[in-house]
């Protein structure tokens, strides 16, 4: 376990994941090699035991096998920086689902959500909240260790909230299931709150998340739900260890609140003013807005008008109605933006949704695949892995038909996936 453990937080598959050993070469017809960088013509990349050997321009013999990308355009290997592998439901159906579904069964939709984002061509994704039992922390490992397929996995094991926040699964729920709900991620002061980073450590998380707010899924509102001694009690811990913290955040004061106490990355992020970008661009934190989880909600409630209780609905309508304000305050004024979709309140598979609400509040189509690439590498720090196609990295490599410079939308459609270096077949081949 120790093995495979090191193994999923250095980005780096163990022989035993089955990587083609055999040369292979890729001919690209137009080749995104470092995204936001000029974008190369004919192209020829050699990929070798999982890692790419080498990238030279025009179409050059075959080295082993040939994969023929010749009519399409070629691009590093996609990263979601926020998502919740372990259900693709929500709402009064996630919730059913909870109290009626065995563990074990989370485990196999874990492991069915991770196909699915691998197939829509994200090879790496930061799940950002896992449940209580673990699997998506046993999916990572079992990734590792070849006995499952599955995108690079960097894991917070469970996220972490004062009582009563965001992170308490007992909001809303009657007194006598109190007893049965995990409280373990929950803290209370400074003291508290040390112990529960220590705890997710310890369980192998690779970064810590943490929620300054509440939020709109769990009906718990704006509101700052932290002290500053806690925040501060929770990041200067993780950061201690080693650990990037993300925060969950959606109103000014919680942010700002992250923001001075060091955090790496704010989620949502969703009510802005002058002053927090400010300190976004002191702390250099990463914004990641997570736009698309208004497509989750809006078909949720097209299919059910009921979906969710009457206080998640209230603040389901705030959330569609804001969404994207921020990101319009903040690329503008040079805050770093990172692509995290949510996937689990929107629907996984579906993640490069994102791109085209990135694109329709403000941001170049070029950006917003860099922030889908190297900016969430150097954020989940495997930059040195994965987020460009050059020589000594992992292979993972995308293709799409069209130029997505020119319409980011023909990322929904992956022709072709790559990781590490061996070709993920497609549902039914």
């Amino acid at each position: 376990m120790r093995s495979a453990r090191l193994a999923a937080l250095s980005g780096i598959v163990l022989a035993s994941s089955g990587a083609i050993a055999a040369p292979i070469t890729i001919h690209a017809g137009r080749l995104i090699a470092v995204p936001g960088q000029a974008v190369r013509g004919p192209s020829t990349i050699v990929v070798d035991n999982g890692r790419i050997v080498s990238v030279t321009a025009g179409f050059q013999s075959a080295a082993g096998q040939l994969i023929d990308l010749r009519d399409k355009t070629v691009l590093p290997g996609l990263i979601d920086a926020h998502v919740h592998l372990t259900s693709d439901r929500a709402g009064n159906e996630g919730l059913v689902a909870e109290v009626t579904e065995s563990t074990s069964m989370r485990a196999f939709e874990t492991e069915l959500n991770g196909m699915k984002t691998l197939r829509a061509g994200f090879t790496t994704v930061r799940n950002l909240g896992d449940g209580p039992e673990g699997s998506t922390l046993a999916y990572r490992d079992a990734i590792a260790r070849g006995w499952v397929k599955g995108p690079r996995i960097i894991s917070a094991a469970q996220s972490l909230s004062t009582t009563g926040g965001h992170m308490d699964g007992r909001n809303g729920m009657s007194d006598e299931m109190d007893a049965h709900m995990s409280t373990h991620h929950l803290c209370d002061g400074p003291a508290d709150c040390r112990r529960a980073v220590r705890s997710q450590v310890s369980r192998g998380a690779d970064v810590i998340k943490i929620a300054t707010t509440g939020g709109v899924n769990s009906g718990t509102g704006l509101l700052t739900r932290m002290e500053q001694d806690e925040a501060e009690a929770l990041i200067r811990t993780a950061h201690a260890y080693g650990k990037k913290v993300a925060v969950h955040s959606h109103g000014r004061d919680g942010t700002k609140l992250a923001l001075r106490n060091g955090a790496d990355s704010i989620e949502h992020g969703t009510d802005m003013d002058d002053e927090t970008v400010r300190l976004f661009k002191t702390a250099n934190a990463c914004y990641v807005p997570t736009l698309s989880t208004v497509n989750g909600y809006l078909e949720r409630l097209a299919k059910d008008p009921n979906a969710y209780p009457p206080a998640v609905k209230k603040q389901i309508d705030w959330r569609i109605g804001i969404t994207g304000k921020s990101l319009e305050k903040a690329y503008p004024a040079g805050v770093k933006i990172c692509f995290g979709t949510d996937a689990g309140v929107s629907k996984h598979g579906r993640n490069a949704d994102e791109f085209e609400l990135m694109v329709k509040h403000g941001m170049p189509a070029a950006q917003a695949i860099k922030a889908a690439t190297v900016n969430n590498a150097e954020l989940l720090g495997i930059a040195d892995e994965t987020g460009t196609i050059e020589p000594g990295k992992s292979a993972d490599i995308i293709a799409v038909a069209g130029d997505p410079l020119a319409d980011v939308r023909v990322l929904k459609s992956v022709a072709f996936v790559m990781a590490r270096g061996e070709v993920v077949p497609k549902p039914g081949s």
